[in-house]
């Protein structure tokens, strides 16, 4: 049976592979995160998901290896990880009252075939009007600085929320786990 390897070092993602029940390992990609012109929000993720897998496998020359990159887009505009509170403040006061779309690139690739499935699926967050103060506490209290949208959706970020719309909500915490199970299901992986 060929080894899973999971291509990131998120701790989320890490999470939501667990949830299949299956082993796996983690190797971290060395990859160029930067957006080339012109690319798409879109095309950016699926690129760095296709390419963090293929790093990997360099060094793993029978897996299934799994790459996965996301961004947010507001206004057609990429919303990074804040990194620091004011950053933060500043998306979320950006975000109240808007829809915030998610792209989350998704690669599985076989090293043995050099065989590669790559998927983006989308996901839309719609925020409630935030006021200042609801800033400050939601900060303070969960301190989302390294998720994309200054935001967990899986904690006290639901609270900021009037309603979310996508396929898997797993997407948004960073790895969409149905087309995972499509992909490796598709490379005779059965689940569960």
């Amino acid at each position: 049976m060929q080894a899973l390897i999971l291509a990131s070092t998120s701790p989320f993602r890490r999470q939501l592979l667990s949830k299949l029940n299956r082993d796996f390992t983690i190797d971290a990609p060395e990859v160029d995160e930067r957006r080339m012109q012109h690319e798409s929000p879109s095309e950016l993720v699926t690129r760095l998901a296709r390419e963090k897998a293929l790093a990997v496998a360099k060094r793993h020359p029978d897996a299934l290896i799994i790459g996965s990159d996301q961004v947010a887009v507001l206004d057609n505009r990429i919303l990074g990880k804040p990194h620091t509170h004011d950053n933060a403040v500043q998306q979320l006061k950006a975000a109240s009252g808007q829809r915030v779309e998610f792209f989350t690139g998704l690669c599985l690739y076989n090293s043995a075939t050099r065989h590669a499935q790559v998927s983006c699926v989308p996901y839309a967050v719609y925020f409630r009007r935030l006021g200042d103060a609801q800033i400050e506490r939601y900060l303070r209290q969960e301190q989302p600085y390294n998720c994309a949208g200054s935001f967990k959706s899986e904690g006290l970020g639901i609270t900021l929320f009037d309603k979310l719309e996508g396929d898997d909500p797993n997407t948004l915490i960073g790895l969409p786990l149905i087309e995972l199970v499509r992909m490796l299901q598709n490379e005779g992986i059965e689940l569960p």
